[in-house]
């Protein structure tokens, strides 16, 4: 059996985070953009939030201009987030939900509940071009509501995995594993690239990645983590092999 090759996109937004704890210009996202080819990054991910408390409007053209990677926005469907979108023209943008008194997103959106106010978003980010996708559960429910409103990607959280693998290793996570790996069959029977992100580490990530019908896995808070200790170009090339390891695997 051969696999595709399976993406990764770098999220550089704690790199602004340690920025702006102190204020001032370092360390700079765009310097850690600059690193991302090199190392084994096939993108970018970017979260502009409502309250800029990471990635700021600037950041934004300067890690363009930093790096040929496609960048992947992530956003509010708000009408501000919208027009920043679709004046910037990322090669994606993924919607996700968003809460200012949260540390970091804390679950995937309820498409569902939210169709009619989030359908006209992906309707006018795809017309500027942007690829959509959007940050749901891996639940049929969310995911046929996706196929309906023109999304043509989904980003599995995979946040409740990764808290239970942190419980009790592969054998606490093997449910919501397989409720993953079900979902990104679902994903690719209904025409929808799955891809993945939330909580994925060195530890937990190999069977993720070896999901065959992943596409693409967004990695960011343990990387730059990581690099504290070891470097970023360092811990994205560790991230890069197992994912790839985990690839190879799979298909023998």
């Amino acid at each position: 059996m051969t696999l595709e090759p399976l993406r990764l996109g770098l999220n550089i937004d704690h790199v602004a985070t340690i920025r702006n704890a102190r204020g001032g210009m370092h360390p700079d996202p765009s310097r850690a953009a600059a690193t991302a080819r090199a190392a084994g990054a096939d993108g970018l991910t970017i979260h502009l939030r409502e309250d800029r408390r990471h990635i700021i409007d600037t950041d934004m053209q300067a890690v363009r201009a930093a790096s040929s990677l496609p960048i992947n926005l992530e956003m509010a469907a708000t009408e501000e987030m919208t027009a920043i979108a679709v004046a910037f023209k990322p090669h994606a943008a993924c919607i996700v939900p968003e809460k200012r008194e949260e540390r970091t997103t804390e679950g995937g959106l309820d498409v569902a509940g939210l169709h009619n106010s989030l359908a006209p978003v992906v309707r006018e980010l795809s017309e500027a071009g942007c690829r959509v996708s959007l940050f749901i559960e891996p639940d049929l429910v969310q995911i046929a509501v996706s196929e309906v409103i023109g999304a043509p990607v989904v980003e599995l959280h995979t946040g409740r995995y990764a808290e239970l693998w942190n419980q009790g290793g592969a054998e606490a996570a093997a449910d919501e594993l397989e409720r993953i790996a079900w979902a990104s069959r679902e994903a690719c029977k209904r025409g929808l690239e799955p891809h993945a992100g939330h909580g994925l580490t060195f530890d937990n990530v190999k069977p993720i990645a070896a999901i065959p019908q992943l596409r693409e896995l967004n990695i960011g808070h343990f990387l730059v983590g990581e690099a504290i200790f070891t470097g970023l170009e360092a811990a994205v090339k560790r991230m890069r092999s197992l994912m790839d390891e985990a690839r190879a695997e799979a298909a023998a």
